[in-house]
């Protein structure tokens, strides 16, 4: 039997290789055996760690809502002013190509998990309350800065910059709407609610 040391680093392991083949592959087609060959395991090697593979889901899920999170969260608080901080709050949550392109998709690979796992849709529910959270602050901070007033209650402002988020970024990870759009139509929606004093 592994160590639990071992245990846990092999799952970080298996993590890792999901997310990969699951790059490679899609939710719809990715198979247990791609996700052992990408591990260089074998499938029986990877039901031990994960019996079920929609833990294994789950926590792909649960480990790129936290590196997206993350992100966001790094590059608002680097940001000096309450408009820096909405501008890197709108641009962090684009999926740009490279790893924030690559995060989002296996996000949103996993949404038909998140609709039928119980332990998945409470990571999905955090996912968002976390990035809630976020543009609540940065609201917040832009109407105490008397600058700017804003059009609606920061909780519902920020959920519906997450809706938005959420729409568009599918549309740039098929390929229908370029990712600097997705910014501006965002820099515009947030212009018209958080309106300059």
């Amino acid at each position: 039997m592994a160590r639990p040391r071992e245990q846990t680093k092999r799952r970080e392991e298996l993590i890792a290789a999901a997310s990969s083949a699951m790059l490679l592959h899609g939710s719809n087609d990715l198979r247990l055996a791609d996700i052992a060959k990408e591990a260089g395991l074998t499938s029986a090697s990877v039901l031990y760690y994960y019996p079920d593979v929609r833990e294994l889901y789950t926590a792909v899920f649960a480990q790129g809502s936290d590196e997206y999170c993350r992100h966001r969260e790094e590059r608002v608080e680097a940001a000096s002013t309450p408009e820096a901080k909405l501008a890197e709050c709108i641009a962090s949550g684009i999926p740009w190509p490279g790893r924030a392109e690559e995060t989002s998709r296996i996000l949103y690979e996993l949404t038909p998990i998140v609709l039928r796992n119980p332990v998945a849709a409470a990571e999905n529910a955090a996912l968002i309350q976390r990035q809630v959270a976020l543009y609540e602050r940065v609201l917040r901070e832009c109407a105490e800065s008397g600058r700017f007033r804003l059009l609606q209650p920061a909780d519902v402002l920020a959920r519906s910059f997450i809706a938005l988020e959420d729409g568009y970024g599918v549309d740039v990870l098929t390929g229908d709407l370029a990712p600097e759009t997705e910014q501006q139509w965002l820099m515009d929606y947030a212009r018209i609610m958080v309106a300059a004093v």
